[in-house]
């Protein structure tokens, strides 16, 4: 794969964290969360614990970045502080799992907001078509990427404020209280269903660490990958509290219940039919900057995939743009047949389980930087070090424990996506072999 140039600035490399985290989970999940939670204090402690976990993550892969400035993300980190075997593993999750199945995810949300206002527009159908359209703008050159995601990263953001003031503008709120309380407490900790649904706000939190997968195309990785990451991380966690107590405050509990059109459902009490059709429709629209985000970062780990495995290299190749096309082209269709399957929940299950794996490995890596990779000395260092990876290692063992647990099902699908992986790994390395091909190490 040729070298590629750094030619993204800051606010690119923050719209594409912001924008790869707000989708189709917030406007998603509440629904799925009032379901078995009776505190509502316990529901939002769900988003802050979320964020908190997004945020120690983005400090400790701040200063990864700034140690190993190349394109991939997880795929880079453990390749360099592992081996290479733990990174291909790592890259073949993001591929599949982190990327490829968010994406396929959002389309069938993106399907079902459209669906509520126009009921004649088929769901997957809806999906496809904006899947294709995103794919083919994002292929072509880099810089018509990026400008499509900054707009469509403000309107997203626009969205979520809109959202936020109408619901706090409502003429009869909820009677509603998010106060502290024992029994609230009490939920958190002793409650299993408090940890198996920080996997639907883990989903919702997906992308926190977007930036790093284009490090290798921003400029000044050093300062921008770490200030994109956390800034990109802080504002979202902001923006989902406020948009969780916005729609709990317009909407009584019971017609939230089991919905995952979250958002049409708060908008008809907000403005009523009329009015919640209009936001139907900006609800899709906005999710159309989550499609692209994870569109522009994914295939950057795919393509480095193709310099590890012999029978995937093609997707290594750059176009004449500086564009992975391929990678990009095979990302889209492994989403595609993930949108035609339409299992919204078992998909979302896979991710928290699988990411969460691929996650704390990484942020475990810091420590090994620090010992082995002393003489590197990074431009950015972990904030509250050795605390903030302790912390993002602590609360991710709970979530997969319970995960495992609840979800068994759906963790050992995840298990089975990383043994096709290391398959794949063996297989190819003993195809070098018996043609003779060295095996040159990244990094």
């Amino acid at each position: 794969m040729s070298a590629t140039t750094r030619t993204l600035g800051l606010a690119t490399a923050i719209s594409l964290v912001v924008a790869n985290m707000i989708g189709s989970g917030i406007y998603t999940s509440l629904g799925f969360q009032l379901q078995n939670m009776q505190s509502l204090f316990a529901v939002l402690m769900l988003w802050v614990v979320g964020g908190l976990v997004a945020l120690c993550g983005s400090l400790v892969y701040g200063e990864l970045g700034a140690a190993f400035p190349q394109n991939g993300g997880e795929y880079n980190f453990l390749s360099q502080l592992y081996s290479p075997l733990l990174g291909f593993l790592s890259g073949w999750i993001s591929a599949i799992v982190g990327f490829a199945a968010p994406v396929a995810a959002v389309c069938i949300a993106l399907g079902n907001y459209l669906y509520s206002v126009f009921p004649t527009l088929p769901v997957l159908a809806t999906g496809v078509v904006a899947l294709l359209c995103i794919t083919a703008i994002h292929a072509y050159k880099t810089s018509l990427g990026a400008r499509f995601q900054q707009v469509s990263t403000l309107l997203n953001v626009g969205v979520m404020l809109l959202l936020i003031i109408s619901g706090l503008s409502v003429i009869h709120p909820q009677p509603i209280n998010v106060a502290p309380s024992k029994a609230g407490c009490q939920e958190i900790f002793s409650n299993p269903n408090f940890v198996t649904n920080l996997y639907w706000v883990s989903y919702a939190y997906t992308g926190w660490n977007a930036a790093s997968y284009i490090a290798g195309e921003i400029k000044q990785p050093g300062r921008n990958l770490p200030l994109a990451l956390i800034i990109g991380s802080v504002l979202v966690m902001l923006l989902y509290l406020c948009i969780n107590y916005a729609f709990l405050y317009a909407a009584p509990v019971s017609a939230l219940q089991g919905q995952l059109e979250v958002g049409f459902v708060v908008a008809q009490y907000m403005l009523g039919s009329n009015g919640a059709q209009l936001f139907g429709i900006i609800i899709s629209i906005s999710l159309i900057s989550t499609i692209s985000a994870m569109t522009f970062a994914g295939p950057r780990v795919t393509a480095r995939l193709g310099h590890e495995v012999q029978a995937l290299q093609v997707l290594g190749r750059i176009n004449k743009h500086g564009v992975p096309g391929i990678a990009i082209v095979a990302q889209s269709l492994i989403a595609l047949v993930l949108v035609l399957f339409n299992q919204f929940q078992l998909v979302i299950d896979i991710i928290g389980f699988t990411l969460s794996l691929s996650t704390s490995l990484t942020v475990a890596g810091v420590f090994i930087l620090r010992r082995k990779h002393a003489h590197l000395q990074p431009a950015y260092r972990t904030l509250g070090y050795p605390v903030t990876p302790m912390l993002f290692l602590l609360i991710n063992a709970w979530i997969l424990y319970y995960g495992f647990m609840q979800k068994w099902q759906a963790s050992l699908g995840g298990l089975l996506i990383i043994g096709l992986g290391a398959w794949l790994w063996w297989w190819n390395k003993k195809a070098e072999r018996q043609q003779g091909i060295p095996h040159e190490k990244e990094g």
